[in-house]
């Protein structure tokens, strides 16, 4: 196993629940994410946040957002006593979102902007952020004429510009072929290893995919009663500590055995939800 520590909390998700119309849609949801340490590396952290169609993982995915408020209980991060505020925690939705009359250049201006008051620092920041993501040269296009691997890293690059240092990623994996999944399992690693602070939570259906970016899996689902009817509200059944099973930060971790049987283990818990 890797050396690391644990340091502070930087997402904590406490006790929400949610309720439309007196039904119970979430249940006493909770889970925090801490700054990993290890010795000599600057690592972000990486949350996979698993669940079957329909269980809340987009209203959780919202109010972790503060895009909307929960019945009760409450999203904090690092570790300040109030409630998460809306552009906190940046979305990268799964259309990765532009403003289509603007190029490059101007969308990452503007998203820059909602944090820097001064123009030249947040052109300078703009662009070393091109550069590291290898689109300098497509400044100034229009999103329509970028590729969607290329729409992705603006739509990243955007996010990160105008939040602090929280990403919410919306089925980054859905309908890439092999190549596009190796490249944006990379760019997710990249991200969070950016800044020691970076948080990235991937909602996503791939199991596999998630596995082999994050260092911890959230698994949602419900209870059972004793005749194995599901019961009202969803909430994480299960924590994955992917660093403890030591498998994390190591080369072609995907192609060992034991990462298989780990795969094998998360989708056997899976089906059963």
């Amino acid at each position: 196993m890797a050396s690391h520590t644990y340091g502070k909390t930087l997402l904590k998700i406490d006790n929400v629940s949610l309720e439309y119309d007196g039904r119970p849609i979430l249940k006493n949801v909770s889970a925090e994410i801490k700054d990993v340490i290890r010795p000599g590396c600057t690592t972000g952290q990486v949350v996979g946040f698993l669940g079957p169609s329909g269980i809340g993982k987009t209203q959780l995915f919202r109010i972790v957002a503060g895009l909307n408020p929960p019945t009760s209980g409450r999203v904090t991060i690092n570790g300040v006593d109030r409630p998460v505020q809306a552009g906190q925690v940046g979305v990268v939705a799964q259309d990765y979102p532009l403003f289509e009359h603007r190029t490059v250049l101007s969308n990452l201006l503007l998203a820059a902007g909602q944090k820097e008051n001064d123009s030249k620092v947040a052109h300078d920041k703009v662009m070393q952020y091109l550069t590291e993501f290898e689109l300098s040269d497509k400044a100034r296009l229009y999103p329509v004429q970028l590729s969607g691997g290329q729409r992705q890293r603006c739509a990243i690059i955007q996010q990160i510009l105008c939040s602090d240092h929280f990403l919410l990623m919306d089925e980054p994996f859905s309908g890439l072929d092999l190549l596009m999944l190796e490249r944006t399992c990379a760019l997710i690693q990249k991200v969070a290893n950016m800044d020691e602070l970076n948080t990235i939570i991937v909602v996503t259906h791939d199991i596999t995919a998630a596995a082999s970016v994050a260092d911890h899996l959230w698994l949602m689902g419900r209870d059972h009663d004793l005749n194995g009817n599901c019961l009202p509200g969803s909430h994480i059944v299960e924590t994955y500590d992917l660093i403890e099973r030591d498998l994390c930060w190591e080369p072609n971790i995907i192609t060992q055995p034991r990462f298989m049987e780990f795969v094998r283990e998360v989708k056997d818990r899976f089906r059963g939800l």
